[in-house]
């Protein structure tokens, strides 16, 4: 495809794309296109104009390269991100706001006085219906506040101030509407399907397949801990289902043969073999849209505030105005009470500061998955990490295979490779990818495998019992033994590594050493945490006392416990927060689900397990924990905003109040400077946090 430099500087370049006309898809296409280069630090597409800034580091003729090899028809972006990317609904907001602006002016200019008086009547009967309609169901809310102001506006013949009401009144409402809906889009696009590979069933044999591969028909395979990547019939098997993020429910579903499970819940317990009925990402996407917008989830206990109190303040504005009336007589001095009221500017600000953190956070790759976590976060003065995957790295390396029972390393890694890859975690992946990188490939070999959690894996190999796990489960649980003289060369074991234990028939066969090296930002994360306000900060792990107190020392936590379970994990939370202590969680494995649930905010690293990442509250990515500290600093400055608010609203309109009962303004400069101020501080609302 072709492309022309409009302007260039160093590390910098603005393209246009020679072609007609560039539609919303192709210019997420080639948005996705050159997000996914590792020089590229910034893109955005114009898709009015055809162009296209990019930023990008190292060599100029990278990006040239990569834009001369551009094709639309060869991207393979993932299901549902093109379709669902919100650029439309940008550009469908962006148009009615013009649109809304250009007719108020256009009828102000062109449109005769008689026409304008017949319109604007016809206008503000909705708004009065609406105000009747909320005292017929015995309510005194906004709506009705707006209506008494627009219809004795109305009656007292001031058409242009009831024209210039409502006409705030809807570009407030618009506003609203967008700043939801593109937070809710956003929200529901972070929280879409991330399935790359699937464990399709084929002639009796599991094959990891790519997820594009999928057909209507075929048969998956979904093992415990994993997410059910699209909606199908139970054809094999029984579980327990997660499915919160769909339908509320905290408790898990039972599902077995001939039921129906849906795409995004997760298998907690058990296994599944799921005819596909479904496949694309777009229903997905619409049920998570649908879940959030119904879900009181969103709402932070201050926002509720907010819309409670702007309520009950309506009576309250409207006796103002019958007092005023009354002491004075003057109707205008009245009407400049009644033209000003609290409630219309609390409950426009507070959802859209609210959406806006969750939409600014989701610039840092963290999602959020309501209002009122973030208000948790701000108010958090213990955190609990895992260990390994969070402090640690995500992605820990295998070091060494030792040998116990006389087989070449190689073979054993291949037989470990060929039991863990049916299991989400960061151990897991290592020893998969320390596999694959030696080219060792290898058939299904075992019977059904069996996961413990935080323990490790049972299966049969060659009809032999084979396990792989931690010491606790190898040893102690399932009873294996060291080979006669052996233990010599067990004990000389290198400290500095975890050890996954593989036996074959109750002998150690192997000893695979993991390199979890401590991630570079986790001590100055600790410390950055601290300086937020964090005033306990505990780390928990499976691991043994000495790897733990290692890595305790060198992070600087306040706390630390080894060799935990999971329900010593949540059993540990639940006992900090009786305490009255509000609670963050941070964990990335199946086993820290009981633990994510429990606080009262959990946070997960977005490369982990499915089910941590359904159960949590918040999914931050594992490129850098520093997230978590901008996190928190999004949380306490989205609280300084929303009390700067209060203020800014009670303050000013309290001032319009007493300036037009004392007479020094009317009542159409106090509905003017009244609604200006709200949309003032709705804008306001939405610029970002952490450039203030």
């Amino acid at each position: 495809m072709r492309f022309i430099i409009k302007h260039e500087i160093k590390g910098r370049l603005r393209i246009h794309a020679v072609q007609e006309k560039m539609t919303f898809q192709e210019a997420d296409t080639l948005l996705y296109y050159m997000h996914n280069m590792k020089f590229v630090t910034f893109v955005k597409v114009y898709e009015r104009t055809g162009d296209a800034v990019i930023n990008y580091v190292g060599d100029r003729e990278q990006v040239i390269t990569a834009l001369k090899e551009f094709q639309y028809e060869n991207v393979q972006a993932p299901a549902g991100l093109i379709e669902n990317s919100g650029r439309a609904l940008n550009a469908q907001y962006q148009e009615k706001l013009i649109f809304k602006v250009l007719m108020r002016f256009g009828r102000k200019l062109f449109v005769p006085a008689p026409i304008r008086t017949l319109y604007t009547t016809v206008n503000a009967l909705k708004y009065i219906y609406q105000g009747v309609k909320s005292l017929a169901k015995g309510k005194m809310e906004v709506a009705v506040l707006d209506a008494t102001a627009i219809g004795v506006s109305v009656v007292r013949g001031d058409l242009e101030t009831a024209a210039s009401i409502m006409f705030l009144l809807g570009v407030g409402e618009l506003l609203e509407e967008w700043t939801h809906k593109k937070s809710v889009d956003d929200l529901a696009r972070s929280m879409s399907l991330n399935v790359e590979r699937v464990w399709l069933l084929a002639d009796g044999k599991e094959v990891l397949v790519p997820y594009t591969d999928i057909r209507v028909g075929d048969k998956v395979v979904v093992h415990m801990g994993n997410l059910i990547p699209f909606d199908g019939k139970v054809v094999e098997g029984e579980a327990m289902i997660n499915q919160v993020s769909l339908t509320g429910e905290s408790l898990p579903a039972r599902k077995s043969k001939d039921g129906f499970v849906y795409a995004g819940t997760v298998v907690e317990e058990g296994e599944l073999t799921i005819q596909i009925e479904e496949v694309g990402g777009s229903s997905k996407f619409e049920k998570i849209v649908t879940m959030i917008e119904e879900s009181e989830k969103l709402k932070s206990s201050l926002e509720s505030k907010a819309e409670h109190l702007a309520d009950r303040l309506v009576p309250y504005t409207l006796l103002g105005t019958g007092l005023c009336y009354l002491l004075t007589r003057n109707v205008t001095k009245a009407l400049s009470i009644l033209m000003v009221d609290f409630s219309c500017a609390l409950k426009l600000a507070m959802p859209i500061s609210v959406l806006s953190a969750i939409r600014e956070a989701s610039l840092y790759h963290i999602t959020v998955k309501g209002g009122k976590y973030l208000e948790y976060v701000a108010e958090a003065d213990t955190i609990v990490f895992d260990k390994t995957g969070t402090l640690t790295k995500a992605k820990p390396s295998v070091v060494s295979v030792i040998s116990f029972n006389g087989e070449e390393p190689d073979e054993l890694l291949r037989i470990a490779a060929c039991i863990e890859e049916h299991f989400p975690h960061s151990v897991a992946k290592a020893v998969v990818h320390a596999a694959k990188e030696k080219n060792l490939e290898h058939e299904e070999m075992h019977s059904k495998v069996e996961y413990i959690v935080a323990h490790g894996i049972s299966t049969t190999l060659y009809e032999k019992k084979t396990v792989i796990g931690s010491y606790h489960f190898v040893f102690e649980d399932e009873k294996c033994t060291i080979p006669e003289g052996m233990e010599e060369k067990f004990q000389e074991l290198p400290k500095e590594h975890s050890h996954l234990y593989l036996a074959i028939e109750n002998k150690l066969a192997a000893v695979i050493c993991i390199e979890d090296p401590l991630r570079e930002e986790a001590e100055a994360v600790v410390n950055s945490l601290r300086k937020a306000g964090i005033r306990k900060i505990v780390m928990m792990t499976g691991d043994s006392e000495r790897t733990a107190r290692a890595i305790a020392e060198r992070v600087g936590v306040d706390e630390y416990y080894s060799e935990v379970l999971p329900e010593h994990k949540a059993k540990f939370i639940e006992e900090e927060c009786a305490k009255g202590r509000k609670v963050i969680m941070v964990g990335d494995g199946i086993n820290d689900s009981p633990a994510l649930a429990a606080a009262d905010v959990g946070i997960a690293i977005s490369d982990g397990a499915e089910i941590a990442r359904e159960v949590a509250d918040i999914t931050i990515s594992a490129d850098n924990l520093f997230e978590i500290v901008t996190l928190k600093l999004i949380s306490d400055s989205l609280m300084k905003r929303i009390s700067s608010n209060y203020r800014f609203i009670v303050g000013f309109n309290s001032g319009l109040i007493l300036l037009g009962v004392t007479g020094l303004i009317q009542p159409t400069a106090s509905a003017l400077l009244h609604n200006t101020s709200t949309l003032v501080v709705s804008v306001n609302s939405m610029k970002n946090l952490l450039t203030e």
